[in-house]
């Protein structure tokens, strides 16, 4: 999850203002903690506190933690990103973080696919992982679109942690989602900001299949362009969990943090170190 924090501190300075080059200095007194940041979190502290609440058989999910689950996002959902209100919301979902009813509102929007990371670590299998997936997307982003987008990323993510190869994981998303028949050189002239799934996801997806390092995948996120700070968010968070994150980088994106923001990311290494160890090293 921390891949999904340093991709969106890293490129939230060049979320309006494109820089489609791998030649830049990776944190700067410009970046912050955006919406995809603070959401990722509000979902890892929803996760761990419905593992509290349910009792599960091992390995399994079953009815009663789906509800809480879906119930537990959008608590922290709203109870957390009302206290950000300027961190960076679209429109739609802004209304929802403060409405006293909140309803799916037929979105699919990228904001379904970034936050998603931390199901890919709970996840027993790619099937869990996609049925988690539409559990906490289908609150909010309930077109089919918007849930469509969160199973390829929480899918990439578990198949990445659990030793998948590049291949494997881009025959999954080709078979499953959508066709990544393009690179990365050849739509960087012509692609532009976007905030749908369809345009957003498989873009993410192939910056980090392209990628030869963890660095290296956030770098390419950047010099594509877009929505720079949800496309790194979805880059990084697949690139963490393959390649691990070198710790000088996640030192000093945990710097950007405040105080209760880094304090569920501790609670949430806590929660899934025993399992991932070798991602929190």
């Amino acid at each position: 999850m921390i891949g999904a924090i340093v991709g969106d501190i890293v490129w939230s300075r060049f979320e309006f203002n494109n820089y489609k080059s791998k030649e830049f200095e990776l944190f700067t007194k410009d970046c912050f903690a955006t919406d995809d940041t603070i959401m990722t979190l509000a979902i890892a502290k929803a996760i761990m506190e419905t593992s509290k609440n349910v009792k599960q058989n091992k390995n399994e999910y079953g009815a009663a933690f789906h509800h809480k689950l879906g119930e537990l996002s959008v608590k922290y959902m709203q109870e957390i990103g009302r206290k950000y209100p300027t961190c960076g919301f679209g429109g739609m979902f802004f209304k929802w973080v403060f409405s006293a009813n909140p309803e799916p509102y037929n979105s699919y929007g990228n904001g379904a696919a970034m936050r998603i990371s931390p199901i890919g670590f709970i996840a027993n299998n790619i099937l869990q992982a996609q049925e988690l997936a539409k559990t906490v997307t289908q609150v909010t982003h309930n077109h089919p679109e918007g849930i469509k987008g969160a199973q390829a990323v929480a899918g990439a993510v578990f198949m990445a942690l659990n030793c998948a190869t590049k291949r494997e994981i881009k025959q999954y998303i080709i078979d499953n989602y959508y066709p990544l028949d393009f690179r990365i050189d050849d739509i960087r002239n012509t692609y532009s900001f976007n905030e749908t799934c369809q345009e957003t996801v498989p873009q993410a997806i192939e910056c980090f299949l392209e990628s030869h390092s963890f660095e290296d995948a956030l770098r390419i996120g950047v010099s594509l362009g877009g929505d720079t700070d949800t496309i790194c968010a979805i880059t990084g968070a697949i690139a963490e969990a393959y390649y691990g994150a070198p710790a000088a980088v996640k030192e000093k994106a945990l710097k950007f943090l405040d105080d209760e923001l880094l304090t569920i990311y501790k609670q949430w290494r806590e929660f899934v170190s025993a399992k991932y160890e070798n991602i929190f090293l």
